[in-house]
């Protein structure tokens, strides 16, 4: 990388990162199964457990989960090789993530609510103002709402971006102080970690956006996890004024370091509107 960001701009984003009060976790599908598409009750528990280290501390989270196709393919055994089959797919396994959901946050005796949006839901001015009145409405009650993208009836979003870019209109639109994208790769690389051994972990993304969009677009690869929405979501929060972090879901306790402003991931520092 030919370019950094500035040691004192990282260490204000890490800050800012620590001290955020809502805070919107994103979960991507290889987050919550297992290689036959089934959910992975110990990875689930896991992302319950680091959410409640943050209510724990008096933040409010709330969760963007996908995993409904991946859940629905290993509840009947099928791929959805054709969009019909993926949405339908995706009404089995969403039932099945949500009862997980639910049981897994009993622990902590926690309440969850369902809420199911696309981009459009999120661009109507009425809709949108009902979303946020809901929410608001559930974090005041102490509940966790867990968003996923409403695959039934989306399209495009189903083949790409899905629940990256939502879960970045959702920070900005309910003025989240940070959004957190865990993922099986743990952060943006100088090339792709899963066939480069030699890749290396970028720690902070800001003045250097171009050169490292750059560098997602030459590596990424379809099974790459979708690096290059999570990274394009995440540069949208960044420019809204928040911080935005993509760091790996089996970490230990991944969102309590993030809240003790530790070094992991990749952050995306706040851009306030500079270019």
């Amino acid at each position: 990388m030919s370019e950094t960001v500035e040691a004192e701009r990282v260490r204000q984003a890490r800050q800012l990162a620590a001290d955020a009060d809502r805070v919107v976790v994103k979960a991507g599908t290889n987050s919550l199964t297992d290689e036959e598409s089934n959910l992975d009750d110990r990875k689930l528990d896991k992302l319950v457990d680091d959410i409640a280290d943050l209510r724990e501390q008096g933040k409010e989270v709330i969760l963007v989960s996908s995993g409904a196709v991946g859940a629905g393919n290993g509840r009947i055994g099928l791929v959805g090789d054709t969009l019909e089959e993926s949405q339908a797919l995706s009404t089995i396994g969403q039932s099945h993530l949500m009862r997980r959901y639910t049981e897994s946050f009993e622990r902590y005796d926690t309440t969850t609510a369902q809420i199911l949006l696309t981009e459009l839901d999120l661009q109507n001015t009425e809709r949108f103002t009902n979303f946020r009145n809901t929410i608001e409405t559930l974090l005041d009650w102490g509940v966790v709402p867990i968003i996923n993208e409403n695959d039934a009836v989306a399209i495009e979003e189903i083949h790409i971006g899905d629940n990256d870019m939502l879960s970045a209109s959702v920070t900005i639109g309910v003025d989240g102080d940070l959004l957190v994208t865990l993922t099986d790769v743990g952060g943006v690389y100088t090339g792709n970690p899963k066939e480069d051994p030699n890749a290396e972990l970028i720690e902070a993304v800001g003045d250097n956006y171009a050169e490292v969009e750059t560098l997602v677009e030459e590596t990424a690869a379809s099974e790459f996890g979708g690096i290059q929405t999570k990274v394009q979501g995440a540069r949208e929060v960044s420019e809204y004024g928040s911080p935005a972090i993509i760091a790996r879901s089996t970490e230990q306790d991944i969102l309590a370091k993030i809240a003790a402003g530790e070094t992991v991931g990749t952050i995306f520092t706040p851009i306030n509107g500079e270019q």
